[in-house]
């Protein structure tokens, strides 16, 4: 009996291994499981991405580095600049004025980023033109003349560049789970359909998706600043944007935005200048808005946005500056 009674309790105990053993089996099981599928999914975003960002690539016809740049700039790397466009353009269309442009520059060290506004009204010269508005560059020679205009208005080499739609405008608003603005008063302004008074848009600090983070960047009329106060909210968006892509919680909208992109998007960012992008904005400190002074001007009764020179001067000082390029040899003069 007591050799039995010692048996049954030596198969107890092996069971209760066996239990345990089967327990941590199983925890390990899954955990590999998991692993798999974060491996997975990563490999399923990075061959997204590279296969977005290579429908999305256009490289300017100077080439990858500007005229205005001894050697070529990469994020992650070196500071660059980047230019935003964007379009109300229409499938179909060849030719679109630009309704926004802002220029934007990256510094590595500080981790800071400074953007002007240019006013689509900007009274400047167009290179193998004539003075006019600066929104007719693109209209004239697309992005290589925007870029190209940009630079000689400011006498700073444009590294990069992102033109996007209005459709891309809000299906990145829409997968980063929208954006964050403090608005200064209640209007109502048309909707992507063009259909007026559709959205209404209330004073106070809100979250905007992307029909109605549109609407902010679009109105003008019922604005006191016109044009310029636009400029303002546009820089405003762009500045969430780029935060709250930059958070952990927007991780997961990857694939959302990535998918959402389409035909709406162009740029001269490489897939490997993206993953190195996304490195610096996660350690971002702070983002600062330049104002570009001037005063309204018309002619042949034509309403035009008169760049103050100093302003212009100062702001090309400061743009230099932050992309360390204030020493002759490091900027191609013309």
């Amino acid at each position: 009996m007591v050799e039995e009674t010692r048996a049954l309790r030596g198969n107890r105990r092996t069971g209760r291994r066996k239990k345990k053993k089967s327990k941590w089996r199983w925890l390990g099981y899954a955990l590999t499981a998991l692993l798999i599928l974060v491996v997975a999914y990563g490999i399923y975003l990075s061959t997204l991405a590279a296969n977005v960002t290579n429908k999305a690539h256009k490289q300017l016809e100077r080439g990858e580095k500007s005229e205005k740049r001894v050697e070529a700039v990469y994020p992650g790397k070196d500071n660059f600049s980047v230019l935003f466009i964007g379009v109300d353009e229409r499938k179909g269309e060849k030719q679109s004025r630009s309704d926004v442009l802002i220029l934007a520059t990256f510094n590595k060290d500080d981790k800071t980023i400074k953007m002007v506004h240019i006013p689509r009204d900007s009274r400047v010269y167009i290179p193998g033109y004539y003075e006019t508005k600066i929104n007719h560059a693109h209209f004239w020679g697309g992005v290589d003349l925007a870029v190209e205009t940009v630079e000689e208005l400011f006498d700073v080499p444009v590294d990069y560049y992102v033109k996007l739609n209005f459709e891309a405008f809000m299906d990145i608003v829409d997968a980063i789970g929208g954006i964050t603005v403090d608005v200064e008063k209640t209007f109502s302004e048309m909707d992507s359909k063009d259909r007026k008074n559709r959205i209404t848009i209330h004073a106070g600090r809100q979250t905007l998706n992307g029909e109605e983070a549109l609407a902010y960047v679009r109105m003008r009329k019922q604005d006191p600043l016109g044009d310029i106060g636009r400029g303002q909210r546009q820089q405003q968006v762009i500045k969430a944007i780029i935060e709250k892509s930059a958070s952990i919680s927007s991780i997961t909208k990857y694939d959302d935005i990535l998918n959402s992109l389409g035909d709406n998007l162009t740029t001269n960012f490489t897939f490997q200048n993206l993953v190195a992008l996304h490195k610096y904005a996660g350690s971002l400190r702070s983002i600062e808005t330049l104002k570009l002074e001037g005063k309204d001007l018309y002619l042949d009764n034509i309403y035009y946005y008169d760049l103050d020179e100093e302003s212009v001067a100062e702001i090309s000082r400061e743009l230099k500056e932050h992309l360390g390029i204030a020493d002759e040899d490091q900027l191609v003069q013309h």
